[in-house]
């Protein structure tokens, strides 16, 4: 089962770079962030043509996720518990039915500048509700991903200049302890460090300043992992050619293998 995280960055204005990746690289399941639409003017006919069922939790200008897939998807399930005050388009779940069912949980999560702020409060706050339901999940015991724009650079390592990012959201103390506490807390693998704990892995590089040219880029679209969907993760790898296409998205797509 090939899973992808993209965040697309508007679907409708990268709808034929879409289309080509989808074509071309073929994952069973897509997950798209900051799509940009709503449910109802989701471009989906031509996406559908390529042989997707697609769910959709869209928002109008902003935010947006939607889980595109092959297979069949049971429980589908929109919204991050927690707060049922917020109206921001940032989470859904679905079981896709391969030879394992697998829970997929695609995420868009706050970007939190400028810090401190209500923004910056916002986005710790979201990330404690996916902590509780992360723990949820783990406690089904059973295969699942959550996979998205998590807008967290874990590590110096994950940036071309970390020292360029010390007073961003991305990477202020708080968030990279949020991400642990995420991650360690629950028992998560980040998938792609488990294939490749290389420096200059990146899935985002700005639309300003050259950063695609020089390679300033930092890694903020992850994998994680329950030990269920861990034990069959068998590769994950970063499609950093589609950020030299015409106009790309400023992130490129994630993948991973899992034996399901």
């Amino acid at each position: 089962m090939k899973i992808a995280t993209f965040n697309i960055n508007g679907v409708k204005a990268r709808l034929p770079v879409l289309l080509d990746w989808l074509a071309e690289s073929a994952p069973d399941v897509a997950c798209l962030q900051e799509i940009k639409s709503t449910d109802e003017t989701f471009p989906r006919e031509q996406i559908e043509d390529l042989g997707y069922t697609l769910h959709t939790h869209g928002q109008k200008s902003f935010n947006g996720v939607a889980i595109l897939s092959k297979l069949p998807l049971e429980d589908v399930t929109r919204g991050l518990p927690g707060d049922e005050a917020d109206e921001q388009a940032r989470y859904i779940e679905a079981t896709v039915m391969g030879d394992r069912a697998v829970r997929v949980c695609c995420l868009y999560l706050p970007n939190g500048n400028p810090a401190p702020g209500p923004k910056y409060d916002y986005k710790l706050a979201w990330m404690e509700r996916l902590r509780a339901r992360v723990a949820e999940i783990m406690a089904l015991e059973e295969p699942a991903v959550f996979c998205g724009d998590y807008n967290v650079i874990p590590n110096a390592r994950d940036a071309a200049r970390p020292d360029k990012w010390t007073a961003d959201a991305l990477y202020l103390p708080d968030t990279r302890t949020a991400f642990r506490r995420l991650m360690h807390g629950a028992g998560l693998t980040d998938a792609l460090r488990v294939r490749d704990g290389n420096s200059g892995l990146y899935t985002f590089w700005d639309y300003q300043r050259g950063a695609w040219e020089k390679n300033d880029g930092i890694r903020i679209d992850h994998h994680l992992l329950t030990p269920q969907a861990a034990d069959l993760l068998e590769d994950c790898r970063i499609e950093s050619d589609l950020r030299a296409r015409e106009k790309p998205s400023d992130h490129v797509p994630v993948w991973i293998t899992l034996a399901a």
